[in-house]
């Protein structure tokens, strides 16, 4: 199988958030983007705050008839980090557009996907996405609980051609990463098991163990092949949902979300170091 490689070179406060029963939705107006009627794409917009303090805008998107949530933030740097979770096909996908730095050699940007198997326990469903609301938007949210970094290798990469086998949003989230899209083989196992189709699946080299290939930062010549590590954020998500008990009813009843910061850790093979120029050593 061929390896991917690239088109061109490289380019708190957590009351204020509502969990509301239906009904009362239309007495606060419906969120931006809402206006087809029942199950059409919800959107929120939260201000959030960054690991290293800096504060950033983040959009929060819910589609309860695709059973599916995106997440969407531009970090100070320039790059923009997307994150979609697809309840019905059990994918979670990441993608980071990395601006590139002309003096390098590189162009515009870089774009890479990362996709895993999503646990339906990591975030909250997509229908209570879709009835979150806020009562003061400049409000600038820290998350509640910190998760700790998660460590993965990508030793598969994802045909593109065929990703809409894997999951219809892939298409549109890594069309700029058609030829950097990465996966893990503990996922494809899980993914073949549930009827996913072999063909979307592509073996990467040998030579992208770890113990076989020397990490990027530790290779001077740009043309060499490498493993090449990339750490993204998600700052800010809705990641429980909070019961809250009342004399009135006899069930315990959702009123509102827990929100998580969670760090992930991607190293993936490159064709030529040129590819992963932002991996230097400390």
């Amino acid at each position: 199988m061929r390896p991917p490689g690239r088109r061109g070179v490289p380019t708190a406060r957590p009351a204020l958030l509502l969990l509301l029963p239906p009904l009362l939705v239309p007495l606060l107006g419906a969120p931006r983007g809402v206006g087809a009627g029942p199950g059409a794409p919800s959107e929120l917009r939260v201000r959030v705050r960054l690991p290293d303090g800096q504060v950033t805008e983040e959009s929060l998107q819910a589609d309860s008839d695709a059973d599916s949530i995106s997440l969407e933030l531009r970090k100070p740097d320039g790059t923009l980090v997307s994150f979609t979770a697809d309840f019905k096909k059990d994918v979670k996908i990441f993608r980071a557009l990395i601006l590139g730095e002309l003096e390098k050699g590189q162009s515009q940007f870089q774009a890479l996907c990362f996709v895993t198997r999503l646990h339906h326990n990591e975030i909250i469903p997509s229908e209570a996405m879709a009835k979150l609301r806020q009562k003061n938007p400049r409000a600038v949210r820290q998350a509640e609980e910190e998760r700790g970094l998660e460590q993965l290798h990508m030793d598969i990469a994802v045909n593109f051609s065929q990703g809409g086998l894997l999951s219809p949003h892939l298409h549109n989230v890594c069309a700029e990463a058609a030829e950097a899209i990465y996966t893990r083989q503990e996922d494809v196992r899980f993914w073949l098991e549930q009827g996913v189709d072999s063909s979307v699946f592509e073996a990467l080299p040998k030579a992208s163990e770890p113990a076989e290939l020397p990490r990027c930062r530790q290779v001077g010549d740009r043309g060499k092949p490498c493993v090449c590590r990339y750490g993204l954020s998600l700052a800010w998500y809705p990641c429980m949902l909070k019961y809250c008990h009342s004399r009135d009813r006899p069930a315990p009843y959702k009123c509102g979300i827990r929100s998580c910061q969670k760090s992930y850790s991607f190293d993936f093979y490159v064709p030529q170091r040129q590819l992963c120029l932002w991996d230097e050593d400390p």
